[in-house]
């Protein structure tokens, strides 16, 4: 296979400008993530309050995610995203103005966490969608792929250089930043001739929207499936912002700059996995390859609680980072492959619930065991029952008759 066929996404002008803005974009997010989670142990030493920030940080996601794909699927795309980015670089702004005033309290952080997440709730949802747009169907595989590599990227070298921005010059700096590269995307969404606008089908209000794509997901058993599979291994797994840190500092014993360096072989793994599956993958995977990264990602989980040093910890941290990738691409590509063109907003934003939504009950649950029985047991109960809840929906899914193996046209 060629290479120019192996990224052929990179060929539509859109896209490449939606992909360069995310990249610098990303980078930032992800300094902000590192830093958010390092004030609030300077300002709290509590892994609870910590995992509270995260849960009141992606509750909004939860609630609100299927209320942001009803809108990706009523207005263009382009628009939706041009609001929910604007107001999340307006957060970090304020967060970098209270921090470099000295007055920054705990309720603050946690207040404008909400306020972050409230962004997110719309933005993921159209963001997703819009790859359609800007790509079309046959290329959709290829350009979540390269979405990965753009996220994961960032996450290689935010967190890096958050740490090492927070060692010399304290945590404003990093906020500051994050709110300085939105500008990118900004300036990229006014670029993109796409609009994305709605199919006329989708045009429905927003309580018979919801229903609609609930009636949808339970009535198509593969959709059903993997977003069960999304919903244990996000809620039990997918919380490395509250696990990395607590890991760092309470088993490995390291500072700031220990911490965003795991956190970077974390992307690092996710980078390795997301070009892997740019090159490679072309359509749907099948059910069964979400199962074995699901599992495997269970499987590390509890690895990680058994780790004692921590060049051993960042190898476990990348393989986690690879196989996060290889599920949760997978996954997003069986659902829009699968989803037609006047749902697919709306089932992103069941995707949405169910991959970042399920964080605020999973961060307060490692938070809370972290808390009461130490960061390890967090890490081993989380995986454990992960691959309990894996097993237990394979079993389901099998009386279903479900097709492990099938794979649809790109």
């Amino acid at each position: 296979m060629s290479g120019p066929v192996r990224l052929g996404a990179l060929r539509h002008r859109d896209f490449r400008l939606f992909w360069i803005g995310q990249l610098i974009s990303q980078i930032g997010t992800w300094m902000q993530s590192v830093a958010q989670a390092w004030l609030v142990l300077e300002l709290t030493q509590s892994p609870f309050q910590l995992g509270l920030v995260s849960a009141l940080q992606f509750a909004p996601v939860l609630l609100l995610s299927p209320v942001g794909g009803v809108l990706s699927d009523r207005f263009a795309k382009r628009r939706v995203l041009l609001v929910s980015q604007t107001a999340m670089q307006l957060q970090a702004f304020v967060l970098a103005a209270l921090v470099w005033s000295g007055r920054v309290q705990y309720w603050h952080v946690a207040g404008l966490a909400l306020i972050y997440g409230l962004g997110r709730a719309i933005d993921i949802p159209a963001r997703q969608s819009y790859i359609t747009d800007l790509v079309g169907r046959s290329d959709l595989a290829n350009a979540v792929a390269l979405n990965s590599v753009v996220m994961n990227g960032a996450r290689i070298v935010g967190p890096a250089v958050a740490g090492l921005l927070i060692a010399a010059f304290g945590v404003a700096l990093a906020f500051f930043l994050n709110g300085v590269s939105f500008v990118a995307v900004l300036v990229a969404l006014v670029a993109i001739r796409t609009q994305g606008r709605p199919d006329g089908a989708g045009r429905l209000g927003i309580r018979e929207g919801v229903l609609g794509a609930l009636s949808y997901a339970a009535a198509t058993p593969p959709v059903a499936f993997t977003l069960g599979l999304m919903v244990v291994v996000s809620l039990l797994v997918l919380n490395f912002n509250v696990v990395v840190p607590l890991v760092a500092r309470d088993v490995l014993n390291q500072d700031a700059h220990g911490f965003g360096l795991l956190m970077s072989t974390l992307g690092a793994g996710a980078v390795a996995g997301a070009f892997g599956v740019a090159l490679f993958r072309r359509g749907e995977p099948p059910l069964g390859f979400l199962v074995a990264s699901g599992a495997t990602l269970c499987a590390g989980l509890v690895a990680l609680a058994l780790v004692g040093h921590f060049a051993l910890a960042a190898a476990v941290l990348a393989l986690l980072g690879c196989c996060q990738i290889l599920f949760t691409t997978g996954c997003n590509t069986t659902l829009q492959l699968i989803a037609p063109n006047q749902l697919r907003g709306r089932v992103m934003g069941l995707y949405t619930v169910t991959f970042a939504g399920m964080t605020p009950f999973g961060s307060l649950l490692v938070g809370f065991v972290a808390e009461h029985q130490g960061v390890r047991a967090a890490c081993a109960a989380g995986g454990a029952i992960g691959l309990l809840g894996v097993g237990v929906l394979v079993a389901i899914a099998h009386r279903a008759g479900i097709a492990w193996t099938q794979r649809r046209a790109p």
